[in-house]
């Protein structure tokens, strides 16, 4: 199986440590120790911009934009 990696500009889901944490992200750059930079819309409705580890990011479904 092929492992996804994601490049900067790309949509994928962040998968933290609870459902709850599960989010839709932009990834903006690589950062170091093989993890990424990236942006979703906080909780007061701003953009928040945050470090994750690349094997925490995932391919978004395939329906999320059908």
């Amino acid at each position: 199986m092929v492992k996804w990696i994601p490049t900067p500009g790309s949509i994928a889901t962040y998968l933290g440590r609870t459902r709850a944490s599960r989010r839709t992200v932009r990834v903006i750059a690589e950062a170091v120790a093989g993890r990424m930079v990236v942006e979703a819309i906080g909780k007061k409705g701003i953009n928040v911009r945050f470090t994750v580890k690349r094997e925490n990011l995932a391919r978004p479904e395939p329906d999320l934009f059908d």
